[in-house]
């Protein structure tokens, strides 16, 4: 933005509330929920949903436990209309689940919401008009204080009048001062006053009070304000209902909300995600989960978020973003290789822990991603900037390879490397790919074709070797002793002069259950002459071909590394001779 145009823009003046108590306080138990998907996030996209959609939408909404629910506008079009009466007409509207429907505040538009709750068993009549000075300068056309209150209170009075015509209806009462962060916080109480006159609620039957943050205009702690003044002033505070319905035009939405309930709210309106205009309403998702992280039961069910996505996704034509919190694909995925290796030795301790008495406590990760539908094969994912724990980690989860510690910088590296060479993220199966050819199925020098060992008849802790093998594309058979394959096969190497390693690290571990079981052995060998080390791996049915397979891949790995640092040190002496 031009510095010149700074000059246009002026903030708005705080609450006086010295004695705010809200910031000593802590959410400890959930709200009343209520959706406004059907309404709110419905009229703010490009193409709204047709009344199967909305169907599905509801079904949904209900299934994840709203028990009150926005369902729309019916005086605003025949669709929202013909949607309340599709709810009625087949019965979808479970008992326990009240409807609302939005209304301003005009004696048309009222009488024709009545008429349409014909056969609903509960519903709120949401009843708005704007108070704000802005509101009242340009849309109302410098309306006075008292021109916005007669509205409020005309059209309430109507509305209490219909009542008694709505037979079997259950009707509850909600009034919103559009725009009430913006409003003079003593008008705005003026004018809910004056319409809870015309009501008459009692503790028994409360008025809901909706007070919204239309448009964000000021920080979350100025609107915690607002909804803390609110309630200390008004009068008859128990026989209210203090409800909050944020939107997101600073990017604060969630936190005003949050905010608002320490302040003294009662209630809470939202959409899944966030949907709603401009820069969307609360989203309900990330306050409920924030609760369930904090060990609040929230009421509502997102043990299926990965479902309710694309349920929402299809019905909406809008896409989850893929840092959403929660929702979005990559929510619990670490790149960093420090985080990745702190995610792997928590998630370690996890399984270790006692499902009964432990608290969940892995880095980076506020929830347990199963908790809500994800699974852990998408937590860490490889690209260049990714570590080794972060492959370890995944070679162990997808694939059960438990790799010792210490290999875990070499393969990390090896894995990182291939990453950035290929300029791109790695999934799960090439990761595995890379590994093998890598570190599993190395043959370039030394092929392990059969062995055959037999007990030595005077000595039953000796055996006897004969191994065929494929040494630099040569079929040979080599010959050696010890008290196992393994020891046999490096005292063969050495008879043949190939032994210019120690081996100094051996680990084994079972892949799989039952007839499909398999070993996995993991062997570092250290070079006599450079002194660096490296890793093989052998996997297979029988445990001590396995530990062949592990030291071969790993001398051939040695050697090749080994033959490329000597040729890249000739490459060198040669550049330094004189011409």
């Amino acid at each position: 933005m031009k510095r010149s145009n700074i000059g246009k823009y002026r903030p708005f003046q705080p609450v006086r509330l010295p004695d705010r108590t809200w910031p000593d306080k802590q959410i400890t138990k959930a709200p009343i929920w209520c959706s406004v998907d059907l309404r709110d996030g419905n009229q703010a996209l490009p193409i709204p949903m047709n009344i199967e959609e909305k169907v599905e939408m509801f079904k949904m909404l209900v299934n994840i436990g709203f028990k009150e629910i926005e369902a729309g506008f019916p005086s605003a079009s025949d669709t929202e209309f013909n949607f309340i009466r599709r709810l009625v007409n087949d019965n979808l509207i479970p008992d326990d689940v009240t409807i609302q429907v939005l209304v301003q505040a005009r004696e048309p538009l009222i009488r024709k919401t009545f008429e349409s709750l014909a056969g609903v068993k509960k519903a709120i009549v949401h009843l708005y008009n704007s108070t704000s000075p802005l509101q009242r300068k340009v849309t109302f056309r410098d309306a006075s204080k008292d021109d916005i209150k007669n509205i409020a209170t005309e059209a309430a009075t109507l509305i209490q009048s219909l009542i008694p015509q709505s037979g079997d209806t259950d009707i509850r009462l909600q009034y919103s001062p559009e725009s009430f962060s913006d409003t003079e916080i003593d008008f705005a109480l003026e004018v809910c006053e004056a319409v809870m006159d015309v009501w008459q609620p009692t503790e028994d039957r409360p008025v809901i009070l909706n007070l919204p943050a239309t448009v964000e205009w000021n920080t979350p702690n100025t609107y915690a304000d607002q909804i803390e003044w609110f309630c200390r002033n008004m009068k008859d505070r128990n026989k209210a209902i203090i409800s909050l319905h944020t939107h997101n035009d600073r990017g604060t939405g969630i936190a005003a909300t949050e905010l608002g309930l320490l302040a003294g709210a009662d209630r809470v309106e939202g959409t899944l995600f966030g949907s709603g205009e401009r820069t969307g309403n609360l989203d309900i998702v990330v306050v409920a989960l924030n609760m369930n992280s904090h060990g609040i039961d929230s009421g509502l069910d997102f043990s299926n978020l990965a479902e309710i996505t694309q349920v929402f996704e299809r019905t909406t034509r809008m896409k989850i973003a893929d840092r959403q919190p929660y929702a979005g694909e990559l929510v619990f995925t670490a790149f960093s290789g420090s985080h990745q290796d702190a995610i792997k030795k928590g998630m370690d301790i996890m399984k270790k822990a006692d499902p009964d008495t432990y608290t969940w406590g892995v880095p980076y990760l506020t929830i347990d991603p199963p908790d809500i539908g994800r699974s852990y094969e998408a937590i860490i994912r490889i690209n260049s900037q990714s570590g080794k724990g972060g492959v370890a980690f995944i070679l162990d989860r997808e694939f059960a390879l438990d790799l010792p510690k210490s290999m875990h910088p070499e393969v990390g590296n090896f894995i990182n490397n291939k990453a950035d060479e290929l300029g791109k993220e790695l999934d799960i199966d090439e990761i595995k790919e890379y590994f093998d050819d890598e570190f599993v199925e190395r043959n370039d020098e030394l092929k392990l074709v059969q062995f055959f060992t037999v007990r030595d008849e005077q000595d039953p802790e000796v055996e006897h070797a004969s191994i065929e093998v494929i040494y630099k594309g040569e079929p040979m058979i080599i010959n050696g002793n010890g008290n196992g394959p393994l020891n046999a096969l490096v005292h063969a190497m050495h008879l043949e002069g190939w032994k210019n390693f120690d081996l100094i690290d051996y680990r084994s571990h079972s892949v799989g259950l039952g007839s499909a079981t398999e070993s996995a052995t993991y062997i570092q060998v250290i070079h006599k002459d450079s002194r660096k080390t490296y890793w093989g791996c052998g996997i297979n049915t029988n445990i001590r071909r396995a530990g062949l397979l592990a030291l071969i891949s790993a001398y051939n790995r040695m050697n090749g590394y080994e033959s490329k640092s000597e040729l890249s040190s000739q490459k060198v002496e040669k550049s330094r001779k004189p011409m």
